[in-house]
């Protein structure tokens, strides 16, 4: 695999960095990370991303030299199972669209995010680039998944057929500052930190947590993914996705009761829903050609859940 790493960086100074999603949780990191960098930050308000005369007719406009797509619907593992209709349909729709305008529109760099989800749910661990498309998916996130596989492929066909310098990143799961908070929609972070914040309050007696609680999962906070990104921008052009994650993993039965912890409730009873589905039981990325290139993350999980659970409060 040629690793795509560039001797001389791209140069961020003087440009106009579009960030496609700027509101949800990746999209405002980015752009605080980037406010460091010495160029001109766009961002969309009222533009659909799902509609191609929206999209075309905001380029026009803006002529951006750099975009980053972390514009997404997302969800846990309940929105992506009953709903694979929207995620499929909106998150296909939203690379298709901006990865075609960048195009037309000229666009010097563009990034597009992943997710670790694109990978089959029996992959080798930890998951290399290579995994992708190598077997099925896991179920209850295949409409996800599938729109974010056409989107790296559509970057990676854009810049053989163009020569475009479009590029992809998969991060692994994440949270942090700006995450989503409701009860059918969360990711599992959020979701726990909501739990717990319930047992504090009084509103609930214990911790219900979906599933075994044997599963898996790495975690990721939001700003040191911010930081690869922007690394990715200045230091990446090649048509093979990056793998972004902490190299650590913990189980789901964990994270819960350091949560608890977090939230000041770490006597609390925790009860595992087994009807609930688990997912796929492991999933960690190698993230290596990312580490090995220069990049670390910084902020541990003890510090990055206190973190979360503060920002949290602040939207009660």
């Amino acid at each position: 695999m040629n690793d795509g790493w560039l001797e001389t960086p791209f140069d961020l100074s003087g440009k106009s960095v579009f960030v496609a999603g700027h509101r949800g949780m990746v999209g405002s990191a980015l752009v605080r990370r980037l406010e460091a960098e010495d160029c001109r930050i766009l961002t969309a308000e009222g533009v659909d991303f799902r509609r191609q005369d929206d999209v075309e007719r905001w380029m026009d406009v803006h002529r951006p030299d750099v975009v980053v797509i972390a514009a997404a619907r997302v969800g846990g593992i309940l929105a992506n199972s009953t709903r694979p209709a929207e995620f499929l349909y909106d998150n296909a729709m939203i690379a298709a669209h901006l990865v075609q305008a960048a195009h037309v529109f000229g666009v010097q760099k563009l990034l597009f995010l992943g997710s670790s989800c694109i990978y089959p749910k029996d992959a080798v661990q930890p998951i290399s680039e290579e995994a992708l498309l190598s077997g099925p998916l896991e179920p209850t996130n295949e409409a996800y998944a599938l729109a974010k596989i056409m989107g790296v492929k559509l970057c990676a066909a854009y810049r053989k057929q163009y020569g475009c310098d479009f590029i992809s990143a998969m991060p692994c799961n994440l949270y942090g500052p700006g995450d989503r908070y409701d009860a059918e929609g969360s990711h599992v972070i959020p979701a726990l930190m909501m739990k717990a914040h319930a047992v504090k309050t009084g509103a609930a007696e214990e911790m219900v947590v979906w599933g075994s609680g044997t599963p898996l999962r790495e975690f990721l906070y939001v700003d040191d993914l911010a930081e690869a990104l922007v690394f990715c921008l200045q230091r990446y052009s090649g048509e093979y996705p990056l793998n972004i994650g902490s190299g650590e993993e913990i189980r789901i039965a964990d994270l819960a009761r350091q949560v608890l912890k977090v939230v000041g409730v770490e006597e609390a009873k925790l009860v595992f829903d087994e009807s609930r589905p688990d997912g796929v039981m492991r999933k960690i990325l190698d993230g290596s050609r990312i580490v090995q290139a220069g990049w670390r993350p910084r902020v541990g999980l003890d510090e990055g859940l206190a973190r979360s659970y503060e920002d949290y409060l602040k939207l009660l």
